[in-house]
């Protein structure tokens, strides 16, 4: 298995926290998987942490301090602004994963908003009241798959 690290020249937007998170979770060999369970979130909620795309409660800032031996007051200074979501690639993205992820929407955007329309009415999924999971499947034939699940919110619009 190989473990995320940091590489800032993609993410030039990052708050200081990134930098000293990665740090430790590279000291302490840990994946997003393990140290997701030792905070009690989701591993994507806690990647996000680290990239600053999400807030840490005073929970969090907690359990990630002990875990990868961070002292915990720097840790909460760094960690306590609002999250910068949205800024820390450009557009289109050019790391190909995230283009990938980028181009599902642009081929399929359409016939998902089609699809959710007929299934809910006018309306939007939330982005906010929102998880999501990653997953890994494999075939009968060995081949790997990756499952993201989408999970939000259905917000109808109102007439006014």
């Amino acid at each position: 298995m190989s473990l995320a690290t940091l590489d800032t020249t993609q993410h030039p937007h990052l708050t200081a926290a990134a930098a000293t998170l990665f740090s430790a979770k590279a000291a302490k060999q840990l994946s997003f998987e393990q140290i997701a369970n030792h905070i009690g979130r989701n591993e994507v909620a806690t990647a996000a942490i680290f990239y600053g795309q999400a807030k840490a409660s005073p929970e969090d800032i907690q359990s990630l301090a002990s875990l990868l031996h961070i002292p915990a007051g720097p840790l909460e200074e760094q960690l306590s602004g609002f999250p910068d979501r949205g800024r820390s690639v450009e557009m289109p993205p050019r790391e190909p994963l995230i283009y990938r992820l980028y181009e599902i929407v642009q081929n399929y955007g359409y016939a998902y908003k089609a699809v959710l329309n007929e299934k809910f009415g006018d309306g939007i999924m939330s982005a906010i009241s929102f998880s999501t999971k990653v997953e890994k499947e494999t075939d009968s034939e060995g081949n790997n798959w990756a499952v993201i699940t989408l999970r939000g919110k259905w917000l109808p619009y109102s007439r006014f």
